[in-house]
């Protein structure tokens, strides 16, 4: 049986996690203003919480309809099939968003949601108390210029959660991003790839799992593994085969730099929980000494600036200092991301290619260079 499912994620990313999902054979793809629509059976939900890099979560879609009123609200959820997902014991509150739409009050929204999946559940159960003690069934909504879309959370902790990463820097990269920008930079399993800011070394660990092909999600657990409805087997199968696509022979390398001898032992301990010391070389290096050794590397960073952790002169600085340090080469390509419209006139030269992310609440760019400079 086929359900239908969204990914809501980073605007920005929407591109990357559409081809992703149907990498995963996931079904009926369509990209969406921060969020992806799909279909498939139980073991595709399974494998997208598992396996997707870039997605934030992975929800049940129970359905979508228009309300104005309350009771439209309530009628629209009371006739979906909250008995296929949800038992007689189990927790399921609600949370959600109402933007540009009639019904605004949210408090409002989760008490009419509320008792409407109520309704529902006591006609198939036949009981009329729920102790929801059980297994947590997250019930999301949102109303957006009237329309409402109400489902179901699979994940529980968001999807960058990756468990490898319980200590960080003052100012760390989300792993979904940095998982986003190693795509970018088109980094492979024979890839060389550099971080000369490495801070928690969440780039380089992320570049490392991408190029070993493996599942961000296959050492955690997951809201829906506690479900009823989807049987413990599909679970089992599905982190069988993402184990059976690791490329532990993959000749991928990584080297993560930073100045901050604390961040260092943070990096070291987060790749060894990672699965991935083996592959990064951590050291000490300040990036006014770096230099692009070797036939090729992939060079990408996510710098201190100015809304993070420097002003906005010391950033700019820094953004000089690569523009001498990055040498336009053969063979090599450099990745940073900044919120700095002006990064482009510190580093010296217009990127060859560059893209809109978010850093949490900050629009950035994601800056390219990969073309040597004409003689």
């Amino acid at each position: 049986m086929e359900y239908q499912y969204v990914s809501p994620c980073l605007l920005g990313v929407e591109g990357l996690v559409a081809d992703e999902l149907r990498f995963l054979e996931a079904k009926q793809v369509q990209a969406q203003n921060g969020r992806v629509l799909f279909s498939g059976g139980l073991e595709i939900l399974a494998r997208a919480n598992l396996c997707s890099r870039f997605a934030e979560r992975a929800l049940v879609l129970m359905g979508t309809f228009e309300a104005h009123s309350f009771e439209e609200l309530f009628q629209g959820v009371k006739a979906l099939p909250w008995e296929a997902w949800i038992g007689r014991k189990d927790a399921f509150p609600v949370k959600g968003r109402s933007l540009n739409s009639k019904l605004s009050s949210v408090p409002d929204c989760q008490a009419i949601i509320k008792k409407a999946v109520v309704e529902r559940l006591k006609q198939n159960e036949r009981i009329s108390w729920f102790e929801e003690t059980g297994p947590l069934h997250q019930i999301q909504f949102l109303i957006f210029k009237d329309q409402v879309s109400v489902m179901l959370d699979a994940t529980g902790a968001g999807l960058h959660k990756r468990g490898y990463r319980e200590n960080s820097n003052s100012a760390p990269i989300k792993e979904t991003l940095a998982a986003a920008m190693v795509s970018l930079a088109r980094v492979r399993p024979y890839s060389t790839v550099i971080d000369p800011c490495c801070g928690s070394g969440t780039i380089a660990i992320e570049a490392a799992m991408q190029a070993l092909r493996i599942a961000p999600g296959l050492h955690r657990r997951f809201a829906a593994e506690g479900w009823e409805a989807i049987p413990a087997q599909i679970w089992r199968q599905e982190r069988e085969r993402a184990q059976d696509l690791i490329r532990w022979d993959a000749p991928f390398a990584a080297f993560a730099y930073d100045i901050d001898g604390e961040a260092l032992e943070l990096t070291r301990a987060n790749a060894a929980k990672a699965g991935v010391a083996n592959r990064i070389q951590v050291e000490k290096r300040d990036l006014r000494g770096f230099q692009a050794e070797g036939d090729r590397g992939t060079v990408i960073c996510n710098p201190p600036y100015g809304e993070r952790l420097l002003d906005v002169r010391q950033a700019e600085e820094l953004y000089r200092i690569m523009g001498r340090v990055f040498e336009p080469k053969p063979g090599w390509s450099y990745t940073v991301i900044s919120p700095d419209e002006d990064f482009e006139a510190c580093f010296g030269r217009k990127s060859d290619k560059r893209r809109k992310l978010y850093n949490g609440m900050i629009k950035c760019q994601v800056y390219q260079y990969f073309k040597p400079l004409r003689p």
